[in-house]
C-alpha cells in the first residue's frame, strides 16, 4: 500500500511592499557590471597594492586576478556597490599573506641537498679509524677519558668540566694533556 504524504500548508500570499524593492537590490548585490567597471578602473592600483606586499610581478597579477575572481563569486554577498572595491582590497591582502605563507612553508619544507657521498673504501677506512678510536679511548685512564669526552665530544670548555667532575682546572688541563699524548701513541700503534 503506497504511502502519500500530506501537502504542506499553503502560505498567504505577500502583498508586494517599497521594502521589497530595497530587498531585492540588496539581495541581488554587485553586479557583474560593477565589479567589470571597478575591474577596469582599479586593477593598477590593487596590483600596486600587490607589489608592496609581495616580491614578483607573477605572483602579483596572480592575486589580483584571483581576488577579482573571489569577489565576483561572492558578489551578492557585497551588499552595498559601494564597498566593491573596499572588499577587493582586502581580499589582495588576505591572498598576499597566504601567498607568503605558503613561500615560508615551503622554504622550511625543502630538503637540504645532500652532500657527496664518499667511495665505499672511504667510509670503510672511517670506520676503521672510529673503532680504533673507540679502542683507544677504552684503553685511557677513567678520568683520562672522562675530560677528553666531556671536553672534545660534549665541546665542553676547560672550566665547565671541571665543575662536572668536581676536580680543579690544573687536574683537567694535565688529564686532557696526557690523555691526548696517549691516544697518540695508541692510533700510531699498527692494529
Amino acid at each position: 500500500m503506497p504511502v502519500i504524504a500530506p501537502m504542506p500548508a499553503a502560505r498567504p500570499a505577500r502583498i508586494p511592499s517599497q521594502r521589497d524593492g530595497a530587498e531585492e537590490a540588496a539581495a541581488a548585490g554587485t553586479t557583474v557590471d560593477h565589479l567589470t567597471e571597478t575591474y577596469r578602473a582599479h586593477y593598477r592600483s590593487l596590483l600596486g597594492l600587490a607589489a608592496l606586499l609581495l616580491d614578483d610581478t607573477a605572483s602579483c597579477e596572480d592575486v589580483v586576478q584571483e581576488a577579482f575572481i573571489r569577489v565576483h563569486s561572492a558578489r551578492k554577498r557585497v551588499r552595498d556597490p559601494e564597498k566593491t572595491l573596499a572588499y577587493l582590497r582586502q581580499t589582495v591582502v588576505n591572498l598576499s599573506r597566504s601567498a607568503l605563507r605558503r613561500r615560508i612553508l615551503g622554504l622550511k619544507l625543502l630538503s637540504k641537498p645532500m652532500p657527496d657521498m664518499a667511495s665505499a673504501e672511504e667510509g670503510a677506512y672511517d670506520q676503521l679509524e672510529r673503532d680504533s678510536l673507540i679502542k683507544a679511548m677504552k684503553g685511557l685512564q677513567r678520568r683520562q677519558r672522562e675530560v677528553l669526552v666531556l671536553r672534545y665530544f660534549a665541546d665542553m670548555t676547560e672550566a665547565q668540566v671541571a665543575d662536572t667532575l668536581g676536580i680543579s682546572l690544573g687536574s683537567v688541563k694535565a688529564y686532557g694533556s696526557r690523555g691526548i699524548a696517549a691516544l697518540r701513541i695508541a692510533m700510531e700503534e699498527p692494529v
